[in-house]
């Protein structure tokens, strides 16, 4: 059985030691260090973290021979085991890849663990031994024989199940609770002594039985035990799935406090960490099992390209916060304010009428996480407008009276026996719920740019839709950063906006408005008077300029707006369909 041993080299250096034993190796072994981590669409080069790899048999050390930027070649003697031996620089504080310092270590095996080529398939063994004193490890993979910290030894039944189980080390909270029966582990690491567990595990569980439930009903859950790993920290967000868990960051003020236990009116961070737990506990389904069916095989070394993720990920957006909704932690004015908040980033996305979510997902690997100024008009976002397609699909099933997206969800997952899809398969879902093609929705609004017409949706469902006066930035067509220090300063420029017709430019700072000096963008409408056009004095790389700037008059949107319609405005129809789609 191959054998991986993860050691602390060096916290103070963040280095972890790997040691890997190969039994009965090729003449030639190839091993390589995967190029990605499934579930984060870009190529991260985990290989530039990897140093002093050396290997062994015995008392013999074999030659190796580096191949490309991440694959090596051993060229071994005989069958006796072949050990290989390196340092991993771990000092990522994301959920993507590996940490170690005094006070915690995290990591993700695709970022440690060398894949040894030819032998994927078989059972894979990770040890972990001599933790820091007070220190604990956590991770839902199998154990075989291990302490009451955790250290010992773990089994997988393959490499793609090794590295799917990332490992939390060190002093952290550890709390417990189980939904329809299966075991959830809740590690929290970096939290306020204010922390309050109690209130984070009853919430988590109600999110838990709402998602199972969803998707088996009364049945039983197909994984024995799912570990949650929330690393709070002073200013992040994020989370990333895995089979039987999922490692979050968030801010630690985002978390509950005990003062506030009776509060029934949760922050605004808590609702967003909440809707992130519900996330990635959904995507145990979609994603991890039915997924794309060009990932029904990793290729590590590479892009593994996909026209779904506005599915996979789009979809599972749509479902997380309206899951908070149904397990009760959230009300419906809450949940409309969440819907809205996601359609007014959508309609403020110029990139949305040049790129289809279907493009946006294919071009995940070059876009999605390089933006840059130029991205709110030349992409668009699949987790989004992904999020607002499943809300349009859904409200139209429901229209017509003949099933739901949920239906759509659970077909889905009954016919591929939880496993990959295609669209085909997607497509096939819809007719058979629907009772008819919906093939000319997706070509309009997945693989092309139409919005779809989600006022009139949402007003079937008795919801009114309004929007607020926009701002000033909204009305030139551009985003700033303001701050008493550094003034206005331009981070992007809308297309087709008035800014970008005066020739502003990300970057740009605004120091003056027809000889005065201002320090927010909303006073330039009281500088400019009645004017058609003002003088906009600018910094741009250290050189002044003046450009002559005609703001516009208020357009009719900004910012959407929903809230329910009281009854005395609401037909029943439209009753039942908003009861239905927001209780299920």
């Amino acid at each position: 059985m191959i054998t991986y041993r993860i050691e602390i080299a060096d916290a103070h250096a963040h280095l972890f030691a790997v040691t890997v034993t190969i039994p009965q190796p090729a003449p030639e072994q190839r091993v390589s260090l995967p190029a990605w981590i499934p579930g984060s669409y870009l190529v991260r080069e985990f290989a530039r973290h990897l140093s002093g790899l050396s290997a062994r048999q015995g008392e013999r050390e074999v030659p190796l021979q580096q191949l490309d930027k991440a694959t090596w070649v051993a060229r071994c003697t005989g069958r006796a085991a072949l050990t290989l031996s390196y340092k991993v620089y771990a000092f990522d504080s994301s959920v993507r890849a590996a940490y170690l310092d005094v006070q915690r270590a995290f990591f993700n095996g695709t970022g440690v663990f060398l894949r040894v080529h030819g032998r994927e398939a078989e059972p894979q063994r990770m040890e972990l031994k001599a933790l820091p004193k007070g220190w604990k490890a956590a991770t839902a993979l199998p154990s075989v024989k291990i302490d009451a910290r955790g250290q010992g030894t773990y089994e997988a039944t393959d490499y793609d199940e090794l590295v799917d189980h990332p490992v939390e080390l060190g002093d952290f909270w550890r709390g417990e609770f189980k939904a329809a029966g299966v075991p959830h582990e809740f590690i929290v690491a970096g939290a306020l002594p204010d922390f309050d567990g109690e209130r984070l595990l009853a919430d988590a569980r109600r999110i838990c039985e709402t998602a199972i439930a969803f998707w088996h009903g009364k049945k039983k859950t197909f994984f024995k035990r799912y570990v949650f790993m929330l690393n709070a920290v002073d200013d992040g967000y994020g989370g990333l799935e895995h089979r039987a868990s999922t490692a979050l960051i968030a801010s630690r003020r985002d978390l509950p406090q005990r003062s506030r236990r009776e509060s029934k009116d949760l922050s605004d961070g808590y609702v967003t960490l909440l809707g992130l737990i519900s996330h990635e506990y959904f995507h145990t389904w979609n994603v991890k099992r039915l997924r794309p069916r060009e990932f029904t095989r990793y290729d590590y070394t590479q892009e593994n390209y996909t026209e779904l993720l506005w599915f996979f990920e789009g979809f599972t957006s749509y479902y997380d916060d309206l899951l908070l909704l149904r397990a009760g932690l959230i009300d419906e004015p809450r949940y409309l304010k969440l819907v809205a908040k996601t359609l007014s980033g959508v309609l403020g996305m110029p990139g949305r009428h040049v790129q289809s979510v279907a493009q946006a997902s294919f071009d995940a690997w070059v876009k999605y996480y390089r933006t840059d100024e130029n991205t709110p008009n030349s992409t668009i976002s699949y987790y989004t407008k992904g999020a607002l397609v499943a809300l349009a699909l859904d409200l139209t099933l429901r229209h017509e009276g003949r099933g739901s997206l949920d239906d759509v969800m659970r077909l889905l997952w009954e016919r591929s026996g939880g496993g990959p899809v295609g669209e085909a398969d997607i497509a096939a879902a819809l007719a058979q719920v629907g009772g008819r093609s919906y093939e000319k929705e997706l070509k309009a609004w997945v693989h092309g740019t139409d919005d779809p017409a989600w006022r009139l949706q949402l007003a079937r469902a008795g919801v009114e839709w309004s929007q607020q006066a926009p701002t000033v930035a909204q009305r030139l067509g551009v985003r700033v950063s303001e701050s008493a220090l550094t003034g206005i300063k331009v981070t992007h420029v809308l297309r087709g906006g008035a800014g970008e017709a005066a020739g502003l430019a990300a970057g740009d700072e605004v120091l003056g408005v027809e000889g005065w000096r201002v320090r927010r963008l909303d006073e330039l409408p009281r500088l400019a008077a009645d004017a058609g056009a003002v003088q906009l004095l600018v910094s741009r790389d250290q050189r002044l300029r003046t450009l002559s700037l005609s703001l516009p008059p208020a357009p009719e949107a900004g910012a959407v707006s929903l809230t329910l319609a009281g009854a005395d405005k609401t037909p029943p129809a439209a009753m039942a369909l908003r009861r239905a789609w927001l209780t299920a």
